[in-house]
């Protein structure tokens, strides 16, 4: 039985196991087109960027309205599963990003047509070369993520030519949700999921958390203590259980 949205800190989470995600975006594939879907796999630091965004127009951003609008938001990070516990008395299971991606290309296989969009130059190529040769599926296209705003109506329309079953959108957090939501009746994917460093670590420019860190689900402890680029996000983090436990302790439920 399908448990019911959450409301977590205003924004959407479906309390959803991996394979029950899975299967809800297997579905997507089966029904065809016309069919446009997006993903979200919340974290901590989507929270904190959209609050903070939010603030600074004086109302909703694109950014919070992309994550309202997805189809599906699953928890991404142990801070999620934590954050849904103390606030909303909910035990959410995790469905990573990566898992998702990779569990999707895994059970389609040759079947399934991906777009690979995002990251450096020559990234998107390596990581849909790797794809292609561990889980057999088609590469529908690829294009890298340095690209203006102003071109996102010429990468759309590649995107919908290519006849893509799953496009991987990894652009970073906000932009990535933001094109695929803004998009999407263009595109015209089945599954669009924004998935941040997942074309780095299947180029293998990036390494995959050790399986310890991830069973505990604190994967992105690992991450920021091993990259100096990701130093700047720790403020976020630390924000983050802050607001969670102002909420918990005010008996905020929003």
């Amino acid at each position: 039985m399908t448990r019911p949205r959450l409301t977590l800190l205003g924004l959407p989470l479906d309390p959803v196991t991996l394979d029950e995600a899975l299967g809800r975006l297997e579905s997507w594939l089966d029904a065809g087109r016309p069919s446009a879907h997006t993903v979200v796999t919340l974290n901590p630091e989507f929270i904190m960027q959209a609050r903070a965004e939010d603030a600074e127009q004086g109302g909703e951003s694109a950014f919070t309205q992309a994550m309202r609008r997805a189809d599906l938001v699953t928890a991404d990070g142990v801070g999620i599963v934590w954050a849904a516990r103390r606030l909303l008395g909910e035990d959410v299971p995790r469905a990573p990003g990566f898992d998702l991606a990779s569990g999707l290309m895994r059970r389609r296989g040759a079947q399934l047509r991906v777009f690979f969009l995002g990251s450096k130059p020559g990234v998107a190529e390596a990581a849909a070369a790797a794809a292609s040769s561990q889980y057999g599926v088609q590469v529908a296209g690829v294009h890298h993520g340095y690209f203006d705003r102003n071109e996102d109506q010429r990468v759309a329309e590649l995107v919908r030519e290519s006849g893509a079953d799953l496009l991987l959108t990894g652009m970073g957090a906000g932009r990535q949700e933001m094109f695929n939501e803004y998009w999407r009746d263009v595109m015209n994917v089945p599954v669009m999921l924004g998935c941040g460093g997942v074309l780095d670590v299947l180029a293998g420019t990036a390494a995959l958390a050790p399986d310890w860190t991830r069973r505990a689900g604190v994967e992105w402890v690992w991450r920021v203590a091993g990259d100096r680029k990701r130093w700047g996000r720790a403020p976020r983090l630390g924000q983050f259980v802050l607001l969670v436990s102002r909420q918990s302790r005010s008996g905020g439920r929003s």
